[in-house]
Order: structure tokens, then C-alpha cells, then sequence
């Protein structure tokens, strides 16, 4: 049974066509890359997917949409402010409680920031930010991620690390990448998307170097 399935979407701003007539199925357990040229729709095409599927996707967004003034621990729980009161939510605003803290903690371990926990998100790096978006979705616990561009400003000594934790964490997952090389080493399978067609739906091993120069042709 498929998790996702999208059937001839298309979807415009304004004048411009953001998706033409997209058809794919994504089932439970695939690990997903997007790749092509910007402004290929790889953004509008997250966005559609997580709108039919809120309630079981975490998301990363390209801006990494953090709080700067909260500390990196603050930025982190809030991926799993709705499963909890208010009350204990404003408890754990003024002073979290030891649960919480380890739980966030192990997750910013696996991704190389424990140390981070108390600073302000503001005082991080791009990188460290990024990684700290990551972490609020991995500790949000979601079955599906979502991200777009995910590891585009973490360290290239980094990135692969950080997209294995990621993929580890949950059961499916459709990922937007600037990295070919990245996405070819890390999913199974890759959609390739220009002018917001499907150009190619493949197994990883079959995206050959030719395949790959006609997807990112210039317009």
C-alpha cells in the first residue's frame, strides 16, 4: 500500500508553474532523493507531499526555522510541543526537566552538537543550525521525513553523517538535495525533477553521468 501517491498534480503561483502533471508513489520504507536544478520544484513538490500527510511527517525546512533568541535545547523539544499540555510545555520553557534534557541530549550527540545544548541558536553557525533542525525533526519521532536541502551548509566532512543518522531514525524518507554525489551514496532511489516534470524516476545505480548532464542542461 502506498504511502504516498500523487496523480497528475499540478500546481502554479501566479503565472508560473511551480508542478506539471507529477505522478509517483512513495511506499512505506523508501528512502527517496530529489535532485535537480533550482527552481526545478523540488520544494513545492515536499510541500505537497507533507500536505497530504501532515500528522505522520517531520519536516526540515531550507531555512532551518528556528527561534534564535531560545537555546539549541529550547529549538530541539519544540518538535514534540503537541504531544505534551501547556503547562508542561511552559515548565519545560523556564526549566526543563531532566527527562527532557537527556532525550533532547542523545539526539544532538548523534549528530555531533551535545555541547551546544544550552546556547542560543542565534550564537551557532549555519551549520550547526542546520544541524539543530535536523535534530528538532529527528526528536519529533515522526514514521516519515521530509527535508529540503537538509546538509546543504553542514561541513562536507559532516554531511554524510549526518544523512545516515537521519535515515536510520525513521522508516521513510523523501530528501531534496544540492549533493548528487550525496544522494547517489546514500538513497536507493532518485527523482530527478526539471521544469516541474518528472525527468527520471530511478534506481540509483541506473542514473548514469548522461542521464545527470541532460537533468541540470541549462533551461
Amino acid at each position: 500500500m502506498a504511502l504516498f501517491e500523487l496523480r497528475d498534480i499540478s500546481i502554479s503561483y501566479g503565472k508560473t508553474r511551480a508542478l506539471e502533471g507529477i505522478s509517483l508513489t512513495v511506499s512505506p520504507g523508501q528512502k527517496v532523493a530529489l535532485i535537480g536544478p533550482s527552481g526545478a520544484g523540488k520544494t513545492t513538490l515536499l510541500r505537497t507531499l507533507y500536505q497530504t500527510l501532515p500528522e505522520r511527517c517531520a519536516f526540515i525546512h531550507q531555512d532551518y526555522s528556528l527561534v534564535p533568541q531560545l537555546s539549541v535545547f529550547h529549538n530541539v523539544y519544540a518538535g514534540r510541543l503537541d504531544r505534551h499540555s501547556t503547562l508542561y510545555n511552559l515548565r519545560n520553557l523556564v526549566r526543563p526537566c531532566k527527562t527532557e534534557w537527556k532525550a533532547v541530549q542523545q539526539v544532538l550527540e548523534r549528530l555531533g552538537l551535545p555541547e551546544k545544548i544550552s546556547q542560543k541558536a542565534a550564537a551557532l553557525s549555519g551549520g550547526q543550525q542546520q544541524r539543530v533542525a535536523v535534530a528538532r525533526a529527528l526528536y519529533q519521532q515522526s514514521p516519515v521525513l521530509l527535508a529540503d536541502e537538509p546538509v546543504a551548509a553542514v561541513d562536507p566532512h559532516q554531511s554524510g553523517r549526518v544523512l545516515e543518522t537521519m535515515l536510520a531514525s525513521v522508516e521513510t524518507a523523501v530528501i531534496a538535495l544540492h549533493s548528487v554525489d550525496l544522494a547517489l551514496q546514500f538513497f536507493p532511489r532518485i527523482i530527478g525533477l526539471r521544469e516541474g516534470k518528472v525527468f527520471f524516476d530511478l534506481p540509483a545505480p541506473k542514473v548514469t553521468q548522461t542521464r545527470l548532464k541532460d537533468l541540470f542542461l541549462p533551461c
